[in-house]
């Protein structure tokens, strides 16, 4: 399991950005363990149903925020209270801002000290993000939006939960300049063109092919990181579709990662079809991705690319990557160096020569 050290991204041992790091369904009356950044955390609704994360271990006495089954704070249901959260052990409780704000046993002061750290978190289309920084700066770009998750002629996603994965996140967002895995892994033939465009903290993938055995039509796609962790993709065709991927280090070297898909199916008169559609549509997503999953589940750290002609830029990749894994004074310079539009040679703008030529 590589670290980033290894790499030489930067200072720091994890990206800042935006992050999944719940199923929006998994999060209901209760608090939830999680654990992300090396950090033990727990996300939670409060009663407005706005969810929070928190750290998981209470300042008082260490206690676990959400895995208790046993205290009558929790059989009582009293560990929510409007945005607040109780400790089940003494029955603390922190406001969403992690202050401590009622002691019910003792007339003393709330030490300042009796504080949770908190994340930003942000709901949207059916996921929960955190915004990470070890700097403990405020965001400074936005959760992407998905108009289309409020559009009535779009079925809506429901998650692959893809699980847990030994491979640093680095090795992930590499496939965003890799023309020459399609071919191979997922069978794309007779590539129209293959583009890259670094732009600040977004790194856009735009891409036309045929496929060896699915079609014969040129499928476009147009694929995005925001940030680090979250990647969408907007295909074309018949039936239009959006895939959401992202993926969320949980330690140093593994991450966990989800997948879905946004699908234009819906139909009035049959609203089950366009639903068997959609879930169809995002089957086949899922296993063109786990096809880059086993690589990377299998394979050795990647820490300098043996780089030819037909390649992607790879270097340039991994230079707007290293603005999320050093301090913010230093993002410009790195967005400045990887900034512009690259075309990678081996399609059909830019053809192979003949052996007769």
């Amino acid at each position: 399991m590589a670290k980033t050290s290894e790499y030489g991204l930067g200072e720091f041992t994890y990206p800042r950005g935006w992050f999944m790091v719940a199923d929006s369904s998994e999060v209901k009356d209760r608090p939830v363990a999680i654990k992300y950044f090396g950090e033990e955390m727990v996300v939670y609704r409060g009663e407005s149903g706005k969810p929070y994360v928190v750290e998981a271990h209470c300042p008082h006495m260490g206690a676990h925020l959400a895995k208790n089954s046993t205290s009558y704070v929790v059989i009582d249901n009293e560990q929510i209270e409007g945005e607040d959260i109780r400790c089940p052990y003494h029955a603390w409780k922190f406001g969403p801002d992690g202050r401590c704000n009622h002691i019910p046993y003792s007339p003393a002061p709330v030490p300042e000290a009796a504080r949770l750290r908190t994340w930003p978190t942000v709901e949207r289309a059916g996921s929960i993000f955190v915004w990470h920084d070890e700097e403990g700066g405020e965001p400074d770009y936005d959760v992407p939006p998905i108009v289309e998750w409020d559009d009535p002629s779009w079925v809506r996603w429901t998650f692959d939960h893809l699980g847990e994965l030994d491979c640093h996140p680095v090795e992930i967002v590499d496939n965003m300049v890799d023309r020459g895995h399609f071919t191979p892994i997922h069978g794309s033939a007779h590539p129209e063109y293959f583009r890259n465009k670094f732009d600040g903290h977004v790194i856009t993938q735009e891409f036309a092919a045929g496929h060896k055995t699915l079609s014969d039509e040129v499928l476009v796609t147009d694929t995005w990181y925001t940030g680090p962790g979250i990647l969408l993709s907007k295909m074309d065709g018949y039936h239009p579709s959006i895939i959401q991927i992202t993926h969320t280090p949980i330690e140093d070297g593994r991450v966990r990662a989800w997948h879905a898909l946004l699908v234009k199916s819906a139909d009035a008169e049959n609203p089950e079809a366009g639903v068997q559609l959609a879930r169809e549509y995002q089957e086949a997503s899922r296993l063109a991705l786990m096809q880059d999953f086993e690589i990377w589940a299998n394979k050795r750290p990647c820490f300098k690319t043996m780089q030819v002609i037909g390649d992607g830029p790879f270097g340039r990749l991994r230079t707007w990557y290293k603005q999320f894994y050093n301090s913010r004074e230093q993002a410009g310079a790195l967005q400045d160096k990887a900034n512009g539009y690259i075309p990678t040679r081996g399609t059909r703008l830019d053809p192979w020569p003949t052996a007769a030529e």
